[in-house]
Parts: structure tokens; sequence; C-alpha cells
């Protein structure tokens, strides 16, 4: 962050000061237990915490609070008072992005924005110096906090736009202001608060409101939904795919293999290969999009940029154990996002056993079983061999698949149950997937599980 005075946020945020006004700030936290001397701590209030019962504390070690309770600092201290934290966050995040004349990519979608922004990060670092959404920090909180991290040393920013209601995503790219926007998909995630595909697909549509001029929107082409935008937006559109040979950018002569996924796509009248350190066609889509991003902005070097990524923590780890294989899938989960999961279990399970370990999809609503049902229809279509299901709604996803043919099924409520169940049934020559919802917090069941697999010493496995 660069360095701004306690009256400067103080203005950005609509703030009334308590203290000494001409302190310097060097960094925003959230958390009152972190940040430096010189930092900020904005106490937000969530369901089951109060940050505001903290900013005293805070302010022993840092420099200001901003909060909205009106309290009087000690000296050389300094309290900034408004109506709501989490809004004088946002609008403090706005104003600062406005110090910094560089083009932001911002990247929206029900399944793979993470992953699709890393990959983007990854091709734009073979030029500039490239500030990224860290995790999936890409909501009201997490996306201002992660603007707060630029410095002038910053030459772009790729950041992610998450939401689970209308107008979130519309709020994030005020403070973004992308010069550049990627939707990867319109999904089922959130469907229960926002109530139908057509409902996600408006709300992740905001992100192109504070599109700059001459801006590009790269789109999926395989997906239904966007494609049927095709020449109804009022912008310059790229769209990308694998199935639809009308888009603009399409992937040939895919290679999925066990390591790395290949293929082939035209680049500048060229046809040009390029090569992902990740499993799954599913990377592909997301090497498109980085692909026509990196194109975009002169990068050289984007077959570089894509062999260069690696996936985040427990998004697809793949870790080796012995003769076990294990794919860690934990952090979270759709129906697409499960579906593309079991094509690379079956993939990578060859003629050996495939066992699927899945959990609770969730904020489903009224289309949970729905959605539950469509994972064990793919549990069935991809032949899994044993399938383990947590939750109550995942017992959709085992009904589904019995009564499509898979015979190998149990189900439990809790993960504890789940990994004692798992110690005792992997076997040797195995591949095992583990994924659901975050909420579910299914790394337990494999820690649990590479725990059994090498109990003398910890495992270290991961490809």
């Amino acid at each position: 962050m660069e360095k701004c005075t306690v009256r400067e946020i103080a203005a950005w945020s609509g703030g009334e000061i308590f203290g000494d006004d001409t302190l310097t700030v060097g960094g925003i936290t959230t958390d009152s237990r972190s940040g430096g001397d010189d930092a900020l701590f904005i106490a937000l209030k969530g369901e089951r915490f109060d940050g505001n019962a903290f900013a005293e504390d805070f302010l022993r070690r840092g420099t200001a609070v901003m909060t909205e309770r009106r309290a009087e600092p000690p000296p050389g201290k300094a309290v900034i008072v408004v109506d709501d934290t989490r809004k004088a966050l946002r609008d403090a995040a706005r104003r600062y992005r406005e110090r910094f004349e560089i083009p932001v990519v911002g990247v929206t979608g029900s399944v793979g924005k993470t992953s699709t922004k890393d990959m983007i990060a990854s091709v734009l670092s073979r030029k500039f110096n490239t500030l990224k959404t860290q995790g999936n920090f890409n909501n009201e909180i997490g996306l201002p906090l992660t603007v707060f991290n630029l410095t002038r040393e910053h030459q772009c920013a790729v950041l992610e736009m998450g939401m689970n209601r209308v107008g979130e995503i519309s709020r994030l790219t005020a403070i973004a202001r992308p010069a550049a926007a990627v939707i990867t998909n319109i999904g089922t995630a959130h469907i229960g608060n926002l109530g139908s595909r057509r409902n996600i697909l408006k709300a992740k549509l905001e992100i192109l409101e504070k599109l700059e001029p001459g801006g590009i929107v790269a789109l999926n082409g395989d997906d239904k939904m966007l494609y049927a935008l095709k020449g109804r937006l009022p912008h310059r559109v790229i769209y990308y795919g694998i199935d639809n040979l009308k888009a603009d950018v399409v992937a040939t002569d895919l290679v999925l293999g066990n390591d790395k996924s290949k293929f082939k796509t035209e680049v500048n009248g060229e046809t040009r290969a390029f090569e992902i350190n990740a499993v799954g066609q599913h990377h592909i889509y997301n090497a498109l999009a980085a692909i026509i991003i990196g194109l975009y902005y002169n990068v050289q070097d984007v077959a570089g940029g894509v062999a260069a990524f690696t996936a985040g923590g427990m998004r697809q780890n793949i870790i080796k154990i012995g003769g076990v294989t294990l794919i860690e899938d934990c952090y979270n989960a759709s129906a697409a996002s499960m579906e593309a999961a079991l094509k690379v279990l079956s993939q990578l399970s060859g003629a050996n056993r495939a066992v699927a370990v899945l959990g609770d999809i969730l904020e489903q609503g009224a289309y949970a079983e729905k959605t539950h049902r469509q994972v064990g229809a793919a549990v069935a279509a991809f032949e899994i061999g044993q399938l383990v299901t947590v939750g109550k709604d995942a017992r959709y996803i085992a009904d589904e698949a019995r009564q499509r043919g898979v015979s190998n099924i149990v189900s439990f409520d809790g993960n504890a149950e789940a990994a004692r169940y798992l110690e005792q049934e992997v076997r040797q020559g195995d591949t095992v997937l583990c994924k659901a919802s975050r909420g579910m917090r299914f790394e337990e069941i494999s820690a649990a599980l590479q725990a059994s697999l090498c109990p003398q010493n910890p495992c270290d496995g991961k490809e």
C-alpha cells in the first residue's frame, strides 16, 4: 500500500476524525490481530463478531481505527467514525484505486474464476509487474483489501469478482474499474439466492458497468447463455471455446494427459501449441481466456505464462501416496465443477478403481435436489467404481447414481465417519477424489486419508 494520511482516508469514506488527523497510514487490515504499527484497522461487523469491540485494543499498537462508535483515541492516534464500515471500506478503496492509471482485468463466472484469474495473472506477469487477488478474496471485503495492496511498482492487476446476490458485482466493478473483463460461464452457484440462471447472468454482467471505453470482454462461447449475447453487448467481445467452432478463439487437438493438458489454437493467423501443468479440459478454457487477455496486452511469451500456471491450494491438487492417487479439490463446488472433477477422476484412474468422495453443494435452495441429482448422473456416466457421499443433500447424488446402475455406494452424515470408512476402504491402485462446497470442510477427510496412508512421515507427493 502507498502511504495515505488519515485525513485522506476520512475524506474518501465520509468519516469524522477524532485525534491526530496528520498521521500517515501504511497498511489496511480488518483483523485486529494483524497489521504493522502504521496500520489502520477497519472494524467490520459480521453475524458472529463485531470488530468495533476490538478498536480500542488495536490502538495500543496501530496508528488508527475506522469504527462505527465514537471514541477518544490516546495521544498520537486517530479514530475515524463512519456510519457503515463496510461501505466506508469500499468507498475508500474506490478512491485509492483512482491513484493508479494501470489496466485492471476483472474476472467473474460461476465456475473456474479463481483458476482463470491465476492463469491470466501468470500470462500478464511475463511482461508486467502484476497484482492479483489472493485466493478467492473476491467479495466486498476481499476485493477492496486487494486494491489497497496496489503500489507504484504495479503495472496491472487481475481482480476476481464473486457474488451471491444481485448488485454485489456492481459495487465491486465500481471499485476496480476494469479495462478488460472475463466471464467464465453461467452455472447454478448461489442459485438458491438468485432464483434462476437468468438472474445469475444478469448479476455477472454487472462486471461490464464500469468497463473502460475501448476495453474488451472475453466470454466462454461454449456457454449457451453467454453465446446468446453475441451482437447484443456494446463492447468488443471475443468468444473462446472448444466445442463451439464459431467462437473467435477455438482450442483444437486436445491431449488430456495424467499430469498435463495440451492443445493448439490460432494466434495471429498461426497455429500454436500450448501446454498446461494441470489436468482436465476445464483448464483449457482458463488458458484460452488468458491467451486472449495476454494478446490484447501484447505479451510476447503467452505460452510461457500458460505453462507457468499452478493451481491454488485445495484446488485439484494431485497427491500420490505410494500406490494411491488423491485428487484434493476441497475449495468449492458446483454441479459443473463436480462434473469436471469426475471427468478428471475417470481420466486419471484408467483401468484402476475410481473413488468419488462427494459432499453437499451449498446455497442451492429449491434447486438442491436437481443440482445434486445432476452430479449423481455424472457419477454413473463416468463409470465411477465407488461413491462415498457426505451430507444431507449429497444423498441425492447417491440416490441418482444408484438408480443409474452404480452399486458400490455408501453415505455418511459427517466427515469423521467418512474418513474412518476411507481409511479402511482405500487400497493400492485407487484414485480418490474429495470434492464439496467449502463449508463442508472436506480438507478434513483429505488430511485424515493422507495420514492413514503414510502414518510414519508427513506425505509429500504433490504434483
